[in-house]
């Protein structure tokens, strides 16, 4: 736990104001992922249609809580508060999304996915070590 206060201290201690855009940013785009996953279920229904009863009620529960974390974590994001614990828990679904989804679909073909999800990928690790940073709701009550 010692090593987790340490590098919470240093996030906060080196944190660079355009980094509190690219923090912004990123928020909006985990909101854009979750409302555009949340308009294209009809690929979900797919996947069901051959699925037994217990895998269909699988997918589906995890298709609603991607999202749900991604545009809850996308607001908590780009408002700045609670960055790291909602960097932490949209971690394993943009680890799945990276290494199990998106390469399979061609990383070199037009439009692919893979590059955004990199992305988000290293902007989640970069926040789950740096932290809100200046232009957050957070750091807004600590100076009022």
């Amino acid at each position: 736990m010692n090593l987790l206060k340490k590098i919470q201290h240093w996030g906060d201690q080196h944190h660079p104001k355009w980094l509190d855009y690219f923090r912004i940013v990123l928020g909006v785009i985990l909101i854009w992922k979750g409302i555009t996953f949340y308009t294209n279920m009809e690929a979900f229904s797919h996947l069901m249609r051959g699925a037994m009863l217990g895998a269909a009620v699988s997918i589906s529960l995890l298709a609603h809580l991607i999202i749900v974390m991604h545009i809850l974590g996308g607001i908590a994001i780009t408002l700045g508060t609670h960055t790291r614990l909602f960097c932490l828990l949209n971690l394993p679904i943009l680890i799945g999304a990276v290494f199990f989804i998106n390469i399979s679909g061609g990383i070199f073909k037009p439009y692919a996915e893979f590059w955004l999800s990199s992305l988000v990928l290293t902007g989640l690790v970069c926040f789950i070590i740096e932290g809100n940073g200046i232009l957050s709701v957070e750091s807004q009550k600590a100076v009022s």
